[in-house]
Protein backbone atom coordinates (compact mmCIF):
# COMPACT_ATOMS: atom_id res chain seq x y z
CA UNK A 1 0.00 0.00 0.00
CA UNK A 2 1.24 3.50 -0.82
CA UNK A 3 0.20 6.69 0.95
CA UNK A 4 -0.24 9.85 -1.07
CA UNK A 5 -0.42 13.21 0.68
CA UNK A 6 -2.18 16.04 -1.15
CA UNK A 7 -2.16 19.63 0.08
CA UNK A 8 -5.51 21.20 -0.75
CA UNK A 9 -5.70 24.99 -0.82
CA UNK A 10 -9.45 25.57 -0.76
CA UNK A 11 -12.85 23.95 -0.40
CA UNK A 12 -13.50 23.85 -4.15
CA UNK A 13 -10.35 21.81 -4.77
CA UNK A 14 -11.32 19.46 -1.95
CA UNK A 15 -14.83 18.90 -3.33
CA UNK A 16 -13.50 18.18 -6.83
CA UNK A 17 -10.83 15.78 -5.59
CA UNK A 18 -13.22 13.90 -3.29
CA UNK A 19 -15.80 13.60 -6.08
CA UNK A 20 -13.10 12.15 -8.34
CA UNK A 21 -11.96 9.66 -5.69
CA UNK A 22 -15.54 8.64 -4.98
CA UNK A 23 -16.28 8.15 -8.67
CA UNK A 24 -13.39 5.71 -8.95
CA UNK A 25 -14.36 4.08 -5.62
CA UNK A 26 -10.95 4.71 -4.08
CA UNK A 27 -10.45 3.93 -0.41
CA UNK A 28 -9.17 7.14 1.20
CA UNK A 29 -9.12 9.06 4.45
CA UNK A 30 -8.97 12.77 5.10
CA UNK A 31 -7.45 14.74 7.94
CA UNK A 32 -7.35 18.47 8.45
CA UNK A 33 -4.47 20.14 10.19
CA UNK A 34 -5.62 21.44 13.60
CA UNK A 35 -4.76 25.02 12.70
CA UNK A 36 -6.35 24.93 9.25
CA UNK A 37 -9.58 26.83 8.81
CA UNK A 38 -11.61 27.34 5.68
CA UNK A 39 -11.98 30.61 3.82
CA UNK A 40 -15.58 30.79 5.01
CA UNK A 41 -14.46 30.38 8.62
CA UNK A 42 -11.83 33.11 8.16
CA UNK A 43 -14.48 35.47 6.76
CA UNK A 44 -16.81 34.73 9.67
CA UNK A 45 -14.07 35.38 12.24
CA UNK A 46 -13.19 38.70 10.60
CA UNK A 47 -16.87 39.68 10.38
CA UNK A 48 -17.44 38.94 14.06
CA UNK A 49 -14.29 40.82 15.03
CA UNK A 50 -15.48 43.86 13.06
CA UNK A 51 -18.95 43.61 14.65
CA UNK A 52 -17.37 43.44 18.10
CA UNK A 53 -15.15 46.46 17.44
CA UNK A 54 -18.09 48.47 16.10
CA UNK A 55 -20.24 47.61 19.13
CA UNK A 56 -22.77 45.45 17.26
CA UNK A 57 -21.94 42.51 19.52
CA UNK A 58 -20.60 42.37 23.04
CA UNK A 59 -18.49 40.04 25.06
CA UNK A 60 -19.78 38.11 28.08
CA UNK A 61 -18.09 36.31 30.91
CA UNK A 62 -17.88 32.51 30.81
CA UNK A 63 -20.36 32.37 33.71
CA UNK A 64 -22.96 34.27 31.66
CA UNK A 65 -22.40 32.10 28.59
CA UNK A 66 -22.74 28.92 30.66
CA UNK A 67 -26.06 30.10 32.08
CA UNK A 68 -27.55 30.07 28.57
CA UNK A 69 -26.60 26.46 27.98
CA UNK A 70 -26.86 24.82 31.38
CA UNK A 71 -30.34 24.83 32.77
Amino acid sequence: MTTLTVNIDNEQEERVLLAFLNTLKYNYSTTAQPDDITDIQKEEILRREADFKSGKIKSESWIEVRKRFIR
